[in-house]
C-alpha cells in the first residue's frame, strides 16, 4: 500500500516545489508531503465522480488591484494542492495568453478545482473563480462575485489600498461575502505592513488583527489561507432536490467541442444527456459533458448544487452564451432566473480600415473568428472616403480596444488603422426626438439641435500627497469638475472626480501614472449623461474635407485638438509641388491651420546679372504654374498619418 501511495503521489506532482522558490517555500509545503495520503483520496473524489458534500465544498475568489500578486498566489495554490510537478510548472499558469504575461494582467478569467486537507484529515474541494483584473470588465467580475460564498482581498504590502482594492471591496459587500484580508508582498524590503493595517482599518473597515501575512512569491503563509478558507468561508447551501438553477460567469469557445460554458449551480443537478435551457433567450441544447476544472477539464458524472465547473452542450458561438444568464433544465424549469444579469453595452466605438482594401476579407474573416471568442465586441460595416471600406466597432473600454487590437495582429496577422476612440453622445433634437450618435459622420444638423449630453464618470484616484498638485491640474485640464478629497493614510490622499468619459479614454491613464512617478492608481464607474456644448470638429487637407478625422468635442475644447491635430498632419504628410493648407473648422469656421511648404524649384539660378525685374519675371511665372497645379493636384494622405493622430499627445 505504501508504495502505490508513493506511485500516486508522485503523479500528481507530490515532488518539492520548483527550484525557483526559495527554502521558505519548502518548509512552508512540508505538511502536504507528510500527507500523501491526501492525493490519493482527492483523485478517487474527483476523478471518479464521487458525491461530493455541501460542507466540503468553498467558493472563494481572489480580488486586488492590477499587479498586486494575484497570480502569484494562484500558483502557490496550485503548487501546493500538487496539481502541477516541477517541470510542467510556469509562472502565472492560470494565464493562457502571451498578452497576459507581458501586462502582468488577467483578460480572461479562469477557474481551478483545488483539493486540500485540514490538520483534521477532512478533504475540501476548493474552486478558485479567478476574475479579470480590469475596470472594463467589471460586469464579468460581479458575476464571478456572485458565485462565490467568500473572498480573498489582496494588498501589495509595498503600495497599500489602491483604487481598484476600493471598488472590488464594495462589490464583494454588495453581494454578502465573507471577506478575508490578505497583505502580501512582505518580504520587499519597501514593504511597511503597519502602514497597510492601518488602511485596512481606517479605509476599508476591516480588522488588521485578522488580516493574514503572506509572500506569493517566496510561499509564506500559503497554509494559513487555506486553513483560513476553509474555516470562514462558509460552504454552499444544500438545494440539490429543487429545479436547476446555474450561473454562467465565463465562456470560452473551442474549435472542435463549441462553446464551454462555466458555471455555477446553485439549485439541482445537471448530467449528459439533459436539455438545458438559457432563460435570457429561451434557447435548448442537449448536454453532451459536464466536468469540473483543474488544469485541464476532468469530466464527471454529473454537477450538483454549490459546484462549480463546466457545461457543453453544443452552442455554436460565445455570443450565444450571455454573462450572468441562467442555465435550468428544460423539462424542469426554474420559477425565475437567477438575479444581476444585463446585457453588456460597450462604451469605447473606433472604426478599423484594412491597410489595404485587398485585405477587407482577410479582416472579415479575422473578426468573425475572434468574435467567437469574445462576445463583447460589437461591430458592424462602415465606410470612409479616404480610408474605404471597415468596420465600426464598439468595447468595453480603453483597455478591451486595446486588447482586440493586439490580438487582432498577433493572433490573425492583421494590419489595420484604427480611428480616434470616441463615446457616445445625446443630441435632443427639435420634436423632442432624441438621437444617439457615436460616429462623427452622423453628427445631425446643428440648427436642429435643441441640447446635447455627453457620459460623464466619477473618477477615483489614489496618488502620494507630494503629487496633488499635479493630479489636480491633469484633472481641471480633462474638464473635471465637483473633486473630493479623502485621506485614507497619512502620506496619501483618494482623490474623487467627476469627468467626461471621451476626455478620459484617449491617454488619461498614462498622464496619471507619468506625473505621479507610477504610483497612482486610477479607477472609475459611469454617472450618467450630462449636458454640454458639443460640436463637430472636421480636419481639411487643401480644401478636402477627410472624414475619418472628424471628431464630436465639446467647443472648449475643441481648439486645443484642432491645433494638435493639425501639427501632427504637418509632420506626416510628404510635401507636394504646392502649398498645402490644413485646417481645422466648425461647420464653415476656421479655427486652426498649419500650412505645409512646396518644393520650390531655384528658377533664378540661371540669371547671374542684369536687371531684377528679370528675376521677377521668372518668380512671377513660377507663381502662376504651382496656383494652377494646387487647382488640379490632389493631395495624397499617407496611412501612417492616422495613426500619428490616434497617438497625438492630447493636452
Amino acid at each position: 500500500m505504501g508504495s502505490l501511495l508513493e506511485n500516486v503521489f508522485c503523479k500528481v506532482g507530490g515532488k518539492k516545489p520548483s527550484k525557483r522558490t526559495t527554502g521558505k517555500l519548502h518548509n512552508e509545503f512540508q505538511p502536504v508531503r507528510q500527507s500523501k495520503i491526501f492525493f490519493y483520496k482527492s483523485i478517487l473524489w474527483m476523478n471518479q465522480g464521487l458525491e461530493r458534500h455541501m460542507s466540503q465544498i468553498r467558493n472563494f475568489s481572489i480580488i486586488a488591484h492590477i499587479d498586486h500578486g494575484k497570480s502569484t498566489l494562484a500558483d502557490r495554490f496550485i503548487q501546493y494542492a500538487g496539481l502541477v510537478n516541477e517541470r510542467q510548472f510556469r509562472d502565472q499558469i492560470l494565464d493562457s495568453m502571451d498578452l497576459e504575461r507581458e501586462r502582468g494582467i488577467t483578460i480572461k478569467s479562469h477557474t481551478i478545482t483545488l483539493p486540500y486537507t485540514d490538520e483534521a484529515g477532512e478533504s475540501y474541494a476548493l474552486n478558485l473563480i479567478d476574475t479579470p483584473g480590469h475596470v472594463d470588465f467589471s460586469y464579468e467580475v460581479s458575476r464571478a462575485l456572485a458565485s462565490c460564498e467568500g473572498v480573498l482581498l489582496l494588498v501589495d504590502a509595498s503600495q497599500g489600498v489602491q483604487a481598484q482594492t476600493l471598488s472590488n471591496l464594495f462589490m464583494a459587500m454588495e453581494h454578502d461575502l465573507n471577506i478575508i484580508p490578505v497583505i502580501n508582498k512582505i518580504d520587499l524590503p519597501s514593504a511597511d505592513v503597519q502602514m497597510v493595517k492601518d488602511q485596512l482599518d481606517s479605509e476599508l473597515g476591516l480588522d488588521p488583527d485578522t488580516a493574514i501575512l503572506c509572500s506569493a512569491k517566496e510561499g509564506t503563509g500559503i497554509v494559513e489561507i487555506l486553513q483560513a478558507i476553509v474555516k470562514q468561508i462558509p460552504g454552499p447551501a444544500e438545494n440539490a432536490e429543487s429545479p436547476l438553477k446555474a450561473l454562467i460567469f465565463d465562456a470560452r469557445y473551442d474549435p472542435f467541442r463549441g462553446v464551454i460554458v462555466s458555471c455555477r449551480l446553485f439549485d439541482g443537478r445537471v448530467k449528459p444527456g439533459d436539455v438545458i435551457r438559457f432563460m435570457s433567450h429561451g434557447r435548448t441544447y442537449r448536454v453532451e459533458e459536464v466536468g469540473l476544472f483543474r488544469l485541464t477539464r476532468e469530466p464527471a458524472k454529473n454537477l450538483s448544487a454549490g459546484e462549480v465547473g463546466y457545461i457543453i452542450a453544443g452552442v455554436k458561438t460565445v455570443s450565444d452564451t450571455r454573462i450572468g444568464d441562467t442555465i435550468t433544465l428544460d423539462s424542469n424549469p426554474a420559477f425565475e432566473a437567477l438575479p444581476g444579469f444585463k446585457e453588456v453595452r460597450p462604451v469605447v466605438f473606433s472604426s478599423l480600415y484594412p491597410i489595404s482594401s485587398e485585405d477587407y476579407e482577410s479582416l472579415v474573416v479575422a473578426l468573425e473568428k475572434y468574435k467567437l471568442n469574445d462576445a463583447a465586441l460589437v461591430y458592424q460595416k462602415d465606410s470612409s472616403a479616404a480610408l474605404g471600406q471597415g468596420f465600426r466597432c464598439g468595447f468595453l473600454g480603453l483597455l478591451h480596444l486595446e486588447i482586440v487590437q493586439e490580438r487582432l495582429e498577433r493572433e490573425y496577422d492583421q494590419s489595420f488603422i484604427m480611428t480616434v476612440p470616441s463615446v457616445q453622445y445625446q443630441f435632443t433634437l427639435s420634436g423632442d426626438r432624441v438621437l444617439t450618435v457615436d460616429n462623427p459622420q452622423y453628427y445631425p444638423d446643428p440648427t436642429t439641435i435643441v441640447t446635447s449630453a455627453e457620459p460623464f464618470i466619477r473618477a477615483t484616484i489614489f496618488t502620494p500627497e507630494r503629487h496633488l498638485g499635479a493630479v489636480m491640474k491633469l484633472c481641471m485640464e480633462r474638464r473635471g469638475v465637483n473633486a473630493r478629497f479623502n485621506s485614507p493614510a497619512p502620506g496619501r490622499l483618494e482623490v474623487i472626480y467627476d469627468m467626461p468619459l471621451a476626455e478620459v479614454i484617449v491617454d488619461f491613464h498614462d498622464k496619471l501614472k507619468s506625473i505621479t512617478q507610477g504610483y497612482g492608481s486610477f479607477d472609475y464607474e459611469l454617472a450618467g449623461y450630462r449636458e454640454g456644448n458639443l460640436v463637430k470638429l472636421d480636419f481639411l487637407v487643401n480644401g478636402e474635407k477627410v472624414d475619418a478625422l472628424s471628431l464630436i468635442v465639446h467647443a472648449d475644447r475643441a481648439r486645443q485638438w484642432a491645433v494638435q491635430v493639425c501639427d501632427r498632419l504637418k509632420e506626416e504628410i510628404p510635401r507636394h509641388q504646392f502649398k498645402i493648407a490644413i485646417q481645422g473648422a466648425i461647420g464653415g469656421k476656421i479655427i486652426a491651420r498649419s500650412t505645409l511648404s512646396s518644393f520650390r524649384k531655384d528658377v533664378t539660378a540661371k540669371c547671374y546679372g542684369g536687371d531684377i525685374t528679370r528675376k521677377r519675371k521668372l518668380l512671377e511665372k513660377q507663381k502662376k504654374g504651382k496656383k494652377r497645379m494646387k487647382m488640379v493636384g490632389s493631395v495624397q494622405i499617407p496611412q501612417g498619418a492616422f495613426v500619428a493622430v490616434l497617438k497625438a499627445d492630447y493636452e
